[in-house]
């Protein structure tokens, strides 16, 4: 599945464990490798328009997060532990530094979760892999 088909999936259909490939030729499941918990956070503005670690320019609209180790277009699931509300975002950048914290979100993926007043919250990370079934 290509890199946008596989963006556009995880966008429009976040909630969903499966989505077909253009003229239903291919299709794929999405797996979870592994777990982790701990706390995120999120950057917006004053990082707007900068290269992310990626090379790529950071777009606070866009669903994407920086995280220490995971690869670069690593897809995670991010779900709020206080109010069960998930998104998926794309790994692009490097962070977070401060705390001990475990993901950097994009502000639109942060206000979809609901941390962007508190500004940080407890997460449960699904790492994501697509598989073909």
């Amino acid at each position: 599945m290509s890199y946008l088909k596989r963006t556009i999936c995880a966008v429009s259909m976040s909630f969903l464990v499966a989505c077909a490939a253009p003229n239903n030729q291919t299709d794929s499941a999405v797996e979870v490798t592994r777990t982790i918990y701990g706390a995120a956070s999120w950057y917006g503005p004053k990082f707007q328009g900068q290269r992310t670690a990626s090379g790529e320019r950071f777009d606070k609209e866009k669903l994407t997060a920086a995280h220490p180790t995971l690869p670069f277009d690593t897809l995670v699931r991010v779900t709020n532990e206080s109010n069960g509300k998930s998104v998926i975002v794309r790994i692009n950048d490097r962070g977070p530094f401060a705390g001990k914290r475990i993901i950097d979100l994009s502000q639109r993926a942060a206000h979809i979760i609901g941390i962007m007043q508190s500004g940080v919250g407890p997460v449960k990370l699904d790492v994501l892999r697509e598989t073909a079934i």
